[in-house]
Formats: C-alpha cells, sequence, structure tokens
C-alpha cells in the first residue's frame, strides 16, 4: 500500500490512542496472574494482538473481543501450553517479554518463537543467556542471537550479568523472575531506554512485588510471588503523540493533543521538551496539549531515551533553521529497521543535507526541500514520520510500505484526515 500526502494545514482536536507499551505488559501480567483482569482502552493494532495471541497460546484466556475492554483470565503463573508455536508477527516487546514468560514452563518444555522478516533480524541473545543464567535453556535456531528461538524451563533465580541494549531485555526478567522458585539478582552493565524499564516497574509495584532497585544498576527480586488480578485503563502513547507534536510544529494552527497523562513514566513525553527547546508553540490547560506552527531552531538531543521519536524528529529538524544533532542513540540502528541509516537516505530524497554518526544523525535544516517518492522501509514509525514532511512539502509525496503502520497506529490516516491533512491510503 502506499500513502499519498499533500500540503496540509492543520487542526483541531484530537484523542490519542492507548499505549502499546502499557498494552502488552498489561496482557503479560494479566496472563500470568490469577483471576480475571479487565484492561480497558487497549490499544488494538498489529503489535498487541501479537501479544494477545501469544499469551493465549501459552495459556491464558482472552477476550478481545470488545476493542474498548479486554477480558483475560489468567494462568496463575504456570505455562500451561509446553508444546508450541508463536508467531509474534512485527512486535519486538511480544517476543522479548513473552521469552521470559515462556521460561516458566517445566524443563519438558518446548516452546519455539519466531516473527516476521524484521523480527529475525533483531538481537534477543543477552536476553536468552540471562535466562540460561537462572535456569532456564534455550537456544536462537539459526545461531546468530535472533529468532526464531526455541524456549526450554525452568526458570529457577539466580544471579544474571546483562547488557540491556534494550530496555525490554530487563522488562522480560523483571517480569519473570517474581515468579521464580528462588530470589534472583540481576545485575545490569547497559541499560539503554531507562524509561521503559521504569514503566515495567510501575506495573510491578501496582501490583505489590517486592524487589530491591539500586539505581537501575542491580535488581534483587524474592521468588515465589504471585501476580494478582485488575481493573485498569491504558495511559494515551506519547510515541504516537509524537506525529501529532510535531505535525502541530510544523503546519498546525493551534492543534490541541488530548488524553496525555505527563505523570505516566512513557519517555516519549520528553518530545514536548526537545520541541519547545526548538522553537515550537506549546500551551497546557485543562483541555490538553495545544501546539501550533512557529519557526524552529536546531538543537542537540541525548535520545538514548527517546529512540522511537528519532524518525519525527528527524524530519523536524529538516525543517528548521540550523542544524539539529541526535546523539547517543545506537539502539536506533537494531529496531525494525536500521532507522539512522534509513531516514538519513529517505530526507536525502528531499534534498535534505544530512549526516549519519555511529549512533545518530546531524540534520543541517534550512535547505530548499522537494517532495518525492519516498520507501517506507516496512517501518511504521519512518512511514508516520516521512508523511510530517508530505504535509509542509509543495506536490505529491508518495511513501510506500504504508500498510507497517497497522503496527501500532492503524488509526493514524483518519485521525490526521480529522484534523485537515491531505492524506489518503492507496492500494
Amino acid at each position: 500500500m502506499k500513502l499519498q500526502v499533500h500540503p496540509s494545514g492543520l487542526s483541531g482536536i484530537v484523542s490519542i490512542p492507548g499505549s502499546k507499551s502499557h498494552t502488552i505488559r498489561a496482557v503479560a501480567i494479566a496472563s500470568l496472574a490469577s483471576g480475571k483482569s479487565r484492561i480497558r482502552s487497549p490499544l488494538v493494532s498489529g503489535d498487541t494482538l501479537s501479544a494477545v495471541s501469544c499469551y493465549q497460546t501459552l495459556g491464558a484466556q482472552i477476550d478481545a473481543s470488545n476493542e474498548k475492554e479486554w477480558i483475560i483470565k489468567g494462568t496463575a503463573g504456570k505455562i500451561l501450553n509446553e508444546h508450541c508455536s508463536i508467531d509474534v508477527g512485527n512486535s519486538g516487546t511480544t517476543l522479548r517479554l513473552a521469552m521470559g514468560s515462556a521460561s516458566l514452563a517445566s524443563p519438558k518444555a518446548a516452546i519455539a518463537m519466531t516473527g516476521d522478516e524484521q523480527i529475525q533480524a533483531r538481537p534477543i541473545g543477552g536476553l536468552l543467556q540471562s535466562l540460561k543464567d537462572l535456569g532456564a535453556d534455550g537456544k536462537c535456531i539459526k545461531n546468530n542471537g535472533c529468532a526464531p528461538v526455541e524456549i526450554r524451563g525452568t526458570l529457577k533465580g539466580g544471579q544474571t550479568s546483562i547488557e540491556c541494549f534494550t530496555s525490554q531485555f530487563l522488562s522480560s526478567l523483571l517480569l519473570a523472575c517474581p515468579l521464580a522458585e528462588k530470589d534472583s539478582q540481576i545485575n545490569v552493565l547497559l541499560l539503554n531506554e531507562p524509561d521503559y524499564a521504569r514503566m515495567t516497574l510501575d506495573w510491578l509495584d501496582r501490583q505489590g512485588i517486592r524487589y530491591e532497585n539500586n539505581g537501575m544498576k542491580q535488581f534483587f527480586i524474592p521468588g515465589r510471588q504471585k501476580y494478582t488480578s485488575f481493573d485498569a485503563p491504558i495511559p494515551a502513547d506519547f510515541s504516537s503523540a509524537t506525529f501529532f507534536l510535531c505535525a502541530g510544529a510544523l503546519v498546525g494552527r493551534d492543534i490541541t493533543l488530548t488524553g496525555l497523562d505527563f505523570t505516566d513514566s512513557q519517555p516519549d513525553k520528553a518530545v514536548v521538551d526537545y520541541l519547545k527547546q526548538m522553537g515550537a508553540h506549546i500551551e497546557y490547560s485543562s483541555e490538553g496539549v495545544t501546539i501550533s506552527k512557529s519557526p524552529l531552531k536546531g538543537i542537540d538531543i541525548d535520545m538514548n531515551r527517546t529512540p522511537d521519536a528519532l524518525p519525527a524528529m528527524a524530519v523536524t529538524a529538516a525543517f528548521a533553521e540550523g542544524t539539529t544533532r541526535f546523539l547517543n542513540v545506537p539502539q536506533a540502528r537494531k529496531k525494525e529497521t536500521d532507522r539512522i541509516a534509513c531516514m538519513a537516505a529517505e530526507l536525502k530524497k528531499l534534498g535534505a543535507d544530512v549526516e549519519e554518526l555511529p549512533d545518530g544523525l546531524i540534520v543541517h535544516g534550512g535547505k530548499s526541500l522537494h517532495s518525492a517518492h519516498l520507501d517506507g522501509r516496512g517501518d511504521h514509525r519512518i512511514v508516520m514520520a516521512l508523511s510530517l514532511a508530505g504535509m509542509v512539502l509543495d506536490g505529491c509525496t508518495v511513501i510506500d510500505t504504508a500498510e507497517a503502520m497497522n503496527v501500532t497506529f492503524p488509526t493514524y490516516v483518519s485521525l490526521m484526515q480529522s484534523l485537515g491533512a491531505r492524506m489518503n491510503v492507496l492500494p
């Protein structure tokens, strides 16, 4: 599918859908809990439905027929289907969190997990080694540190040291270790995207799970704990809000975003601060966050905590005066795509002056840019980020692989259209 975008002016109010990261964590915990849980206002997308399917396969009873409320009857920490194959589609979060969950099975288990071509290029070796350190077993089928992977139980507890190139490694251990037979100690040698691990800890806190956190460098987690059923809403997604915030800064005439909770631990709320530093006009009210177009200037940004915001911010920087440096985000090369290389290549097609760094991008703004036929690389965030450029530039911008948006944001185009965006999806 192709996304066709024309120059647009945006205004109005938009309600941001639920957080993907929170939805998947909620599904995982509810599936491992005792009793029946209710997840209200979940994000319904390719990734979250992959999580639903995954945990159903592991034994949870999940009714996701009502888009406003999912009902999950958990397994009380048991893995009921110990000989199964799971395809997580494009969901790296589901793969990594569920690897920890699957390791709670008995020693006789053999749970195969795989995903699409992008998933099979994303690293899991460090997580697999830590699961082995803690008593489980498993192997990467192709012996390349990536999926497909086979997980064999049983996670017993113990001690491990791990470099978390992605915070999902740590989140997987944090969710699984409380259910282990023995106590666990996790020594964290490297932690990118620490706020996503903080989101996981917030869920543990709400569950009353006991643990010791020594500055995100070391965790001690007593075993033999339990998850209990819950009834909770899913907060709005700041990662999805990023595209509307950047659109407002580029072509907005008072866009108001509703539903965002700035007390939530989602890291991409920092995008508001990034844009304010660049000169965007942003106001807060009881109704929501309002942003409108204003002259932007280049700045330096440490993106380690917010790698998912890189594509949208890179496009925004291309229309700012001066140079913007996106720094300290090596993990962006190991997302659905190498987002550093891909964004550099696509922005250059528009006439932008972009330099790649090993761990970031330098965008020299203020250049004369033009519309073009672009490749979304099958990456949902790249497709949506490039659509921002199309709303600024004269002519028609066409972006391939638009179907990728369904992974996290299937209503993206309709919500943008509701604000006045001139964009549509073509078969």
